[in-house]
């Protein structure tokens, strides 16, 4: 019963080390790494919403152009029909 005991005990002590092993490797690289992506995500995320910001600026100003070039044609038209 001795013998078997210490097999037991000796299998439980190679369990225990192959555990603190992973527990080490989750905490020392898949963490990071999961850590790191996240970040390079949320960089992502804000360069995104940059990017948007700067189309949407885009897009009013090509709409203020569109208002003034239909502006400055209407007052062209005046200035013609009073010369």
């Amino acid at each position: 019963m001795a013998e078997e005991t210490r097999i037991i005990l000796d299998e439980m002590a190679k369990i225990k080390a192959q555990i603190t092993d992973i527990q080490c490797t989750l905490e020392n690289e898949t963490n990071r790494n999961i850590q790191l992506i996240a970040e390079g995500h949320l960089d992502l995320h804000r360069n995104l919403d940059e990017a948007l910001k700067v189309e949407s600026e885009k897009e009013m100003l090509l709409i203020r152009v569109n208002r003034l070039e239909n502006d400055l044609r209407r007052i062209k038209e005046r200035i013609e029909n009073i010369a």
